[in-house]
């Protein structure tokens, strides 16, 4: 069962025990790792086992 927590800029959550977060220059922030997207970029955290997705400023990260 996929959990997701969906963030917009300079915000931040947790999913399940993992950090997640976006700052204010779009750079996605999970575990300590940082990624910059674009707009409609995906990108996964391998440490973590977290996928997040840009679309606009609505990141959406998915932990399977």
């Amino acid at each position: 069962m996929a959990e997701s927590v969906t963030l917009t800029p300079n915000t931040y959550d947790t999913l399940g025990v993992v950090h997640c977060g976006v700052l204010r220059d779009f750079t996605a922030s999970c575990a300590g790792d940082l990624h910059k997207l674009e707009d409609g970029e995906e990108y996964r955290f391998e440490r973590a086992q977290v996928t997040v997705k840009r679309d606009g400023e609505a990141f959406t990260f998915t932990k399977q």
